[in-house]
C-alpha cells in the first residue's frame, strides 16, 4: 500500500460523518413528532408532520456539522481536538436534538389548532401551557439528547484525528497529490 493514503474507514467517516449525525437528527425528529402527536391527540396528517420533522433536522444538522467542524478543520480554522469535540457535541445536542424537538412542537401545535384535537391555551398562558405540555416529552427525549452529544463528540474527535493524519501525510510527502481510493 502507498504510505501517502488514508485508510478507507477514515475517509468515509470524514466524508460522511455529518450525514450519520444528520440521520440521527431525523430519527430524533420522528420520535419527538410521535410523542407530541400522542400528547396532543393528533391522528390525522401523519405525513404532513413527519416529513418536515425528519427532513429539516437532517439537513440542518448535516450542514451545521459540515460548516462548524469539517470545513473548519480543512480550512485550518479549528486546531485543537477539544474544540472539535465540543463543536461536534454542540451540533449533536442543538442541531440533532433540540431543533427536532422544537420543530416537532411547532408543527404539532399547528396541527392541533387546525384539527381541534387538544385544548388551546388562554391568551396570557401560552408559553406556560406549551412548556407544561413539553416537559414530559423532554424528559423522554433525554437519552436521545445524550446519544446525540456522545455521537457528535465522537465524530468531532474522529474527524480531528483524520485531519491530523491527512496533514502528516500531506506534509511528509513533500506536498505530493494524495491518492484516494473510494
Amino acid at each position: 500500500t502507498n504510505p501517502c493514503t488514508l485508510p478507507d474507514i477514515d475517509k468515509k467517516f470524514f466524508k460522511y460523518g455529518n450525514l450519520y449525525l444528520g440521520g440521527n437528527a431525523a430519527f430524533a425528529g420522528l420520535i419527538s413528532n410521535s410523542l407530541y402527536r400522542r400528547t396532543l391527540n393528533i391522528s390525522k396528517g401523519f405525513i404532513a408532520s413527519s416529513l418536515p420533522t425528519a427532513a429539516l433536522p437532517f439537513l440542518v444538522t448535516a450542514g451545521l456539522y459540515n460548516v462548524l467542524v469539517s470545513d473548519s478543520l480543512v480550512s485550518s480554522g479549528l486546531n485543537c481536538p477539544t474544540c472539535a469535540m465540543t463543536r461536534g457535541a454542540l451540533v449533536g445536542v442543538v442541531g440533532g436534538g433540540g431543533y427536532p424537538i422544537l420543530l416537532a412542537l411547532a408543527v404539532n401545535i399547528f396541527l392541533a389548532a387546525r384539527l381541534n384535537t387538544a385544548p388551546m391555551p388562554e391568551r396570557g398562558n401560552v408559553l406556560r401551557h406549551w412548556v407544561d405540555v413539553s416537559r414530559p416529552i423532554l424528559r423522554q427525549m433525554r437519552p436521545v439528547l445524550l446519544l446525540q452529544a456522545i455521537f457528535g463528540t465522537y465524530l468531532g474527535s474522529r474527524d480531528f484525528e483524520t485531519y491530523t493524519k491527512l496533514a502528516r501525510v500531506t506534509f511528509s510527502s513533500g506536498g505530493e497529490e494524495l491518492e484516494t481510493k473510494d
